[in-house]
């Protein structure tokens, strides 16, 4: 997906950069397939604010995504790809033999008529869904299951490609885009191939009010603000933070650690730490 430049018409405008949608082959969604998507500007159920720089933008319709692909052996074909304005990467709507539409993420290299089909028989080809126990050492893959049956959680933005390493006894050694090297389940679901839209890391967003549209809220510094209101804050002047960079909440910032170590019983199954 080439990255299209506009006329700086605007100083908003002058370093902007938008997706071409070339690949693009649908405008409206399939209407079985969406959903209402409450949105709650980064509140919890009490109402108080818990996630900062959340609310406002655009309405958007959710597309209920297949991340388990659990329909074995029933084919399927490629009726369009669309855009989502939930993810970074492309989706695709499929149509199975037996009537059944359903959206799944769309691979870099999938086109319109392609046929594709989930379970430990399918064939080892882009979009395609299969255990790990099935698939060769170096394939790329992406939709990476953690639980066998859960649905597809590594792995789902754009352009992102995990490498199967190895399989040893009952896991298989994943290569993350992170660089971190985790072993999974050899029966959990992987989607074969590198997904669409590789180029969304490269797009500029130009001005604030884009950033509105997506719903992110300007964030503001805390050496600016009051003592009252942050721990940075209040001085004469342009002052220094004095002492260790804090949260508004006094938490530590800036490298602390928030994973809870060896207590996380996700953390035996990592060979590798992501490079620093």
């Amino acid at each position: 997906m080439p990255i299209r430049k506009v006329n700086p018409t605007s100083p908003g405008r002058r370093g902007m950069t938008l997706p071409d949608f070339s690949d693009i082959t649908k405008d409206k969604p399939e209407k079985s397939l969406v959903t209402h998507i409450k949105r709650h500007g980064g509140r919890n159920n009490v109402g108080r604010l818990t996630v900062r720089h959340k609310g406002g933008g655009h309405k958007r319709a959710y597309r209920i995504i297949d991340f388990k692909r659990d329909k074995f052996h029933v084919p399927c074909v490629v009726k369009t790809i669309e855009y989502d304005p939930n993810r970074n990467a492309r989706i695709a709507l499929v149509q199975y033999a037996d009537g059944e539409k359903r959206y799944i993420l769309a691979p870099h290299s999938l086109r319109v008529g392609d046929k594709l089909m989930s379970g430990p028989q399918a064939e080892i080809r882009d979009g395609n869904a299969l255990p790990l126990r099935n698939i060769p050492l170096g394939t790329i893959l992406h939709n990476v299951e953690l639980t066998i049956g859960k649905g597809g959680q590594l792995g789902r933005a754009a352009g992102v490609q995990i490498q199967l390493l190895a399989k040893e006894g009952k896991y298989a050694t994943l290569r993350l885009p992170s660089t971190e090297m985790r072993m999974v389940h050899i029966d959990c679901m992987a989607s074969i191939g590198q997904l669409s839209n590789p180029d969304a890391k490269n797009i500029a967003i130009g001005k604030a009010g884009r950033s509105r549209w997506m719903g992110i809220k300007p964030t503001n510094r805390g050496v600016v603000m009051n003592a009252v209101d942050h721990p940075h804050g209040g001085g004469e002047g342009k002052s220094p933070i004095g002492g260790k960079p804090q949260t508004p909440w006094g938490k530590p910032a800036m490298g602390y650690k928030t994973r809870r170590g060896r207590k996380n019983p996700s953390t035996r199954f990592i060979v590798k730490r992501r490079s620093k």
